[in-house]
Formats: C-alpha cells, sequence, structure tokens
C-alpha cells in the first residue's frame, strides 16, 4: 500500500454537497472521488508520469 498524505482542505459548503452527491453516484467516499477528481485533471493536463501498471489498467 502507498503512503498517502494528509492536509487540511478548506471547500465552499454547496462545492462540497455537489462533490458529494457525485462521490455518492459514482460508489466512492468523498475523499475518494477528490483523489480521482485530481489524478484525471493530472492526467488530461499530462502531468502524470504514467506507469506499465496505468498503462495496462487504461486499456483493458
Amino acid at each position: 500500500m502507498s503512503k498517502k498524505k494528509s492536509f487540511v482542505l478548506r471547500i465552499d459548503p454547496e462545492t462540497f454537497k455537489q462533490i458529494e452527491k457525485w462521490a455518492d453516484d459514482e460508489f466512492r467516499s468523498v475523499n475518494g472521488q477528490l483523489e480521482w477528481m485530481i489524478h484525471k485533471c493530472l492526467k488530461d493536463a499530462k502531468r502524470l508520469k504514467q506507469n506499465s501498471k496505468e498503462s495496462k489498467k487504461e486499456t483493458e
């Protein structure tokens, strides 16, 4: 299991409510949804190094 960095995030209540609903729709926790959103944005902006495991997941 990889180590994860913890930090405090201040977020507008309405924004949190929308993320919470989206997370529920995707059967994720809010934390998991935020992690997914951040990862997707980094990937879309080509700011992530892809390793062979991630490349295989995306092609399956």
